[in-house]
């Protein structure tokens, strides 16, 4: 028969697990240029996230003369570029946490180009649990506190502000971070580029 302690340790609920979603390795870059936006950077307004005014769709060249083939998740500006198959990963975990641009793709030579998409994580959560979290802050103050990236913080999320939320920004922190349903959907997809920390630093 169980200790009293025992039986209180197996009826306490395990934390939820929550990762910071980073870019996978690579030695090379991959190969794509956006041909119609000159030498804009394409950023998200401050204190929001969405996509800036295009008088265009973005016109992608993805050539292996340019490089390597892109992953499934790759950095643009402010951004992600994500494949099809991504979008459709993040769109079934959680649809209203992600927001999609499609690019016109082509290559130089005969092979078709395949379909790549802006992509923004737009929900922004105040969810960092500041008691239980461990990490310098840079900036102390109402709308100014940031917190160092240098060794990665130890961020401890309120759940209850989550809530369903799969994937989002914590406010004052900007890193794109997830739960494990989205981990484990990228991995069972085969998603390849993305990479996921330990947001607890454990």
């Amino acid at each position: 028969m169980a200790t009293p302690s025992i039986e209180k340790r197996l009826r306490k609920p395990k934390a939820k697990k929550f990762y910071c979603v980073e870019l996978g390795r690579f030695h090379t870059a991959p190969g794509l240029r956006m041909e119609n936006i000159g030498g804009r950077t394409l950023m998200s307004p401050p204190g929001e996230r969405r996509f800036p005014p295009l008088s265009e769709p973005p016109r992608l060249l993805i050539d292996r003369s340019l490089g390597r083939a892109p992953a499934d998740w790759e950095l643009f500006h402010d951004f992600r570029l994500v494949s099809d198959r991504m979008k459709d990963v993040l769109e079934a975990v959680d649809r209203e946490g992600v927001a999609f641009l499609k690019c016109e793709s082509r290559s130089l030579g005969r092979n078709v180009a395949p379909d790549y998409w802006l992509c923004d994580v737009i929900r922004i959560l105040d969810a960092i649990d500041e008691e239980k979290s461990r990490g310098e802050i840079l900036e102390d103050g109402t709308e100014s506190r940031r917190y160092s990236p240098i060794g990665g913080p130890s961020l401890v999320f309120k759940e209850e502000v989550v809530a369903s939320a799969h994937i989002f920004r914590p406010r004052f922190w900007g890193k794109i971070v997830c739960d494990q349903a989205v981990k484990d959907a990228c991995k069972a997809a085969g998603m390849k580029g993305i990479r996921f920390r330990d947001a607890a630093g454990e």
